[in-house]
C-alpha cells in the first residue's frame, strides 16, 4: 500500500474516532472508505494485501472509540495479529465505496478473536477472522485475562466459538523460543 495513502487513512481514522460516538468494546465498529488507484493490482481491482492493511485500520477505529487503546497504552501493552484468515467473494473496483465492520467475537485463555467484514451496498465482499495477542513494551506477552482487566471486560463471559479455537490450534506456529524449521517432508 502506498505509504502516503496508508498515513492518510490512519490519520482520518484517528481524527475521526475522536469525533464519532464512543463504542462499547463489543459493539460493531464501522469504517467507511473507497477504493483509490493505489489500492489496485494489475487486474484493476483492490489488491488482496490492501484488504489486510485496511482491516488493521478498522481495528484501530474499534480500539480508539471504545477507549481500549488509551487504557492498553497506559499500561504499556499493545495488540498484534497472530493469525488471520480471509475469504474473498467479490472484487472491489476503482472508486467503489465500501465499509469495514469489525466486532470482537470471543476470547480464549491466550487471544482475542475478531470478525471483520468488507461490505458494499449492504453486501459482503470479503470476511476475515483475526486472532490477536497482546505484548508488553518491555517484552513478553500480556495474558488475556489481564488485558480484560485493563480494558474493563470479563473475557470469560465471551468465549471464542469452538471452531475458531480449533482453527487457532491448526494454524499456530511454535513459540519464538522454540525452533521452527521449514521442512516440506
Amino acid at each position: 500500500m502506498d505509504p502516503i495513502r496508508r498515513f492518510s487513512r490512519m490519520l482520518r481514522i484517528s481524527v475521526g474516532a475522536r469525533r464519532r460516538a464512543p463504542l462499547d468494546v463489543h459493539e460493531v465498529s464501522i469504517v467507511h472508505d473507497r477504493v483509490w488507484p493505489t489500492d489496485l493490482d494489475e487486474l484493476r481491482h483492490m489488491n488482496n494485501g490492501v484488504y489486510l492493511s485496511l482491516l488493521d485500520h478498522a481495528r484501530l477505529d474499534l480500539m480508539l472509540r471504545s477507549g481500549a487503546w488509551r487504557k492498553l497504552r497506559a499500561e504499556k501493552v499493545y495488540p498484534v495479529v497472530t493469525a488471520q484468515s480471509i475469504a474473498y467473494r467479490k472484487s472491489l473496483e476503482l472508486g467503489q465505496r465500501f465499509q469495514i465492520e469489525s466486532r470482537i467475537i470471543g476470547y480464549d485463555d491466550r487471544a482475542v478473536y475478531i470478525e471483520q467484514r468488507v461490505v458494499s451496498k449492504s453486501e459482503m465482499y470479503a470476511r476475515a477472522f483475526v486472532q490477536g495477542r497482546f505484548l508488553r513494551d518491555a517484552g513478553g506477552v500480556a495474558p488475556i485475562q489481564e488485558v480484560g482487566d485493563i480494558v474493563g471486560v470479563v473475557t470469560a463471559d465471551l468465549p471464542a466459538p469452538e471452531w475458531l479455537s480449533e482453527w487457532s490450534a491448526e494454524v499456530t506456529l511454535p513459540s519464538t523460543r522454540q525452533p521452527a524449521p521449514s521442512d516440506w517432508s
